[in-house]
């Protein structure tokens, strides 16, 4: 029995692991299925597109940003598994707001004043509700994980959402919006009810320290408290400009399909259902080849190959252009136009290299710092890769205002790339000094 198949067998383990799949599905369905409807269905200008995704994408990226410093400082501070149920609670209100919105645009109703600021007033929630867990998903693992497990929990996590991303997504572009508004409620209550099976994770500091409420202050603190740990550091900002790199090419897939592709929403869900199955298999993969072992070793060249493959699909992306259809595709007219499979398999390149590079990483943030220290480590994470994925989506924003082509902002994403590798070879090098300084050594 492999150390996943016996982990995806313990109550330890399996309530959050699907509560996290729940919670990744229903933010995808809704975020996608608002998305696809908007630009499809009200507005027809590739740079009012494009801006919107990219606002969509700012918005949601947003509470990361201001409010992980107190998500980090209540996961270390409070048990883990009550946040969790609160939060799974709140989520019910917060896709009503969204149902209504998706509700009112199928209508026609208000649409732009009314439907769309719902819709981004969810969105933004949405983020809000992500920010609390985000720091959890991962520090809970330490805690009900034994150390040769946490590497493997990691990626199953991070697989397990890129399953549930696979399946909201491909939800969103199949079935129509007034469904969709329907499937985020029932979701969102059958997540909370998982949730209650989630074992308690009570605080595991000796002193119960007082939450800071001054959001800068705070952030500000648990940043440069973070960073002295040059592994840390290091896998910090690797993640980060990982991330950054992610976001300007969500941003730009479903305004790509439809402009440059010239496809149905069908196909805009095939690319992000293409990339979701393509990281889980990173993520998967990355832990046989480490066998257990949570290190940066194949981080400089799994993120090298990624910044290939986006060069190959920028390629493959022009060359469409070039002889671009006159109607719009389906799936089927498009998995038989030529040079779809190129397309295809460029995408699933980037994937799985994405994966292959930031899981470890992650791993990283709850196995070198103090277990009561472990939900702020990724706070701090959340902070820094939140500014950074805010500023990628203002780039994207400013590039479309200023009129950039969509398929020319993919060789800023190839180039960001370049950088991470650098960073990630910065961790290894940490991760052997730390290895030879450690007394076992």
């Amino acid at each position: 029995m492999t150390t996943s198949t016996h982990l995806l067998r313990r109550r330890r383990f399996l309530p959050l692991f699907v509560t996290q799949l729940f919670n990744a599905f229903n933010d995808n369905l809704y975020k996608n299925a608002m998305v696809l409807f908007v630009v499809y269905q009200v507005y027809n200008s590739p740079n009012t597109e494009g801006l919107f995704s990219a606002v969509a994408s700012g918005l949601f990226i947003l509470p990361f940003f201001l409010l992980s410093a107190l998500a980090g400082q209540l996961a270390d501070m409070r048990d883990k598994a009550a946040i969790i149920r609160t939060v799974k609670a709140c989520e019910i209100i917060l896709m009503i707001i969204g149902a209504t919105g998706l509700y009112l645009a199928w209508k026609g109703i208000a649409v732009e004043t009314v439907a769309i600021p719902l819709l981004l007033l969810a969105l933004l929630l949405t983020g809000v509700q992500s920010t609390f867990l985000g720091p959890i998903k991962y520090a809970i693992l330490p805690q009900h994980l034994k150390k040769d497990e946490v590497l493997a929990g990691t990626g199953l996590v991070e697989a397990g959402t890129y399953i549930a991303i696979l399946a909201g997504t491909i939800l969103a572009g199949w079935i129509d919006v007034e469904y969709a508004a329907v499937g985020i409620i029932i979701t969102s209550i059958i997540g909370y009810f998982v949730s209650r099976q989630v074992p308690d994770a009570p605080p595991q500091g000796l002193v119960k320290e007082k939450l800071d409420w001054n959001l800068f202050r705070a952030s500000k603190n648990l940043i440069r408290e973070t960073m002295h740990n040059q592994e840390v550091f290091y896998a910090i900002l690797a993640i980060s400009f990982f991330w950054t790199i992610g976001a300007v090419l969500f941003i730009q897939f479903v305004p790509l399909a439809k402009n440059v592709i010239m496809a149905e929403p069908e196909v805009a869900s095939l690319f992000l259902v293409i990339f979701s199955v393509g990281v889980a298999i990173g993520s998967v993969s990355i832990n046989y080849l480490l066998k257990g072992t949570v290190s940066a070793r194949y981080s400089p060249i799994s993120v090298i190959a990624m910044g290939g493959f986006v060069v190959a699909f920028y390629f493959v992306s022009r060359l469409w252009a070039a002889g671009q259809p006159t109607e719009m595709l389906g799936v089927t007219e498009f998995l038989a136009w030529p040079m779809a499979s190129f397309l295809l398999l460029s995408l699933l390149g980037i994937a799985i290299a994405g994966g292959m590079f930031v899981v470890p990483l992650y791993a990283f943030l709850t196995t070198r710092v103090p277990p009561e220290q472990a939900a702020r480590t990724i706070a701090a994470n959340n902070i820094v890769n939140s500014g950074a994925m805010v500023i990628g989506s203002l780039a994207a924003m400013a590039l479309n205002m200023i009129g950039i082509s969509i398929a020319e902002q993919l060789l800023m994403s190839a180039g960001m790339c370049l950088v991470s590798a650098w960073l990630g070879k910065r961790l290894y090098n940490a991760e052997l000094t730390a290895a030879a300084n450690s007394p076992a050594s």
